[in-house]
């Protein structure tokens, strides 16, 4: 069996694939990304995590052929990653595993593992390509200044743009309404005790914002749109420097895809589009990323798989 593990902002998701292919098991924890609460939640989620998941497809974990932990905020931060690294090996009891960011997951999931370009754009956003062996990463410069486009992003612009609209320096839009009702405000500068005191500043809780942003823009707020939209541009900027930093040829149509929550927003994903040029064939995501991790892994293990051989349980003969 081959597992994969992709570790997002906002929860971390194990698979389980076999040789053939077929997806086993799936299996869901909290995230196991540590830098708000440190490295000693990653082993007990982990743990707990592979536990379900060899349990749901009744193998112990010494059944686990290769394995592939798709990270957050692997690489970032040099000191961590050789413990990040040794966390797995505690688990499995073997060395037959490879860690890095999570942005590979959605890579080889939305692309099947071939040469090109996929953006994430979920809590934090990011980029990863890969073209004859070559590798690049752009953007996850982390949301105190960077991670445009992502739903930190989207949400700290949306929350920007209720403040303008309560003052008066911008006109008021369906966006004050439904901030004022998602936050439970009685007074809108209550907006600042929640998020700031309450909620301590919380990434993923201001990141979940972002879909009320997604709402007002879908209720005809002007500003509300103009932020997903420039969202989609930022996404896309990626990808033009991720083509360069690859050396594609320049007659190459360059394969790209994405994943994360924020590409659920029409408005996003249409000025993503809009703003590729002809150079770029744009793909929908063909798996999820914790299942792009197992094929990751299977491909590690030297039993390359295609995207097309992956398969749920459910959807095979019995």
């Amino acid at each position: 069996m081959f597992l994969g593990v992709d570790g997002g902002g906002t929860k971390t998701a194990f698979c389980l694939i076999d040789p053939g292919g077929r997806v086993v098991a799936e299996a869901k924890t909290a995230s196991v990304y540590y830098l708000s609460e440190g490295l000693q939640i990653v082993e007990p989620l982990l743990r707990q995590g592979i536990g379900e998941v060899c349990a749901a497809a009744g193998i112990p974990v010494s059944g686990i052929a290769y394995a592939f932990f798709g990270l957050p905020a692997y690489g970032e931060i040099s000191a961590d990653v050789p413990e990040l690294d040794a966390v797995p090996a505690r688990i499995l009891g073997t060395g037959n595993y490879r860690c890095g960011n999570d942005m590979i997951c959605g890579w080889a999931g939305s692309l099947g593992a071939v040469d090109g370009i996929n953006v994430v754009a979920g809590t934090g956003s990011i980029a990863y390509g890969e073209h004859e062996g070559r590798q690049w990463r752009g953007g996850g410069w982390s949301e105190l200044f960077g991670d445009e486009g992502s739903g930190y992003w989207v949400a700290i612009q949306g929350l920007n743009a209720f403040s303008r609209m309560v003052d008066g320096r911008l006109p008021a839009g369906p966006l004050v309404e439904e901030l004022r009702a998602a936050l439970g405000l009685a007074v809108d500068f209550d907006a600042i005790d929640v998020v700031v005191n309450r909620w301590h500043g919380d990434r993923g809780k201001i990141a979940n914002l972002s879909k009320v942003v997604t709402r007002a823009a879908d209720a005809g707020d002007a500003v509300a749109t103009g932020v997903l939209r420039e969202a989609g541009r930022e996404l896309a900027l990626l990808v033009d420097v991720g083509r360069a930093a690859l050396e594609f040829d320049a007659a190459h149509r360059v394969p790209v895809s994405y994943s994360g929550g924020m590409f659920g927003s029409a408005h996003v994903l249409s000025s993503f589009r809009d703003a590729l040029s002809l150079e770029y064939d744009l793909r929908s995501p063909l798996l999820e990323p914790h299942i792009g991790a197992a094929l990751y892994a299977a491909r590690l293990h030297g039993h390359p798989l295609r995207a097309g051989q992956v398969r749920p349980a459910a959807s095979l003969p019995r």
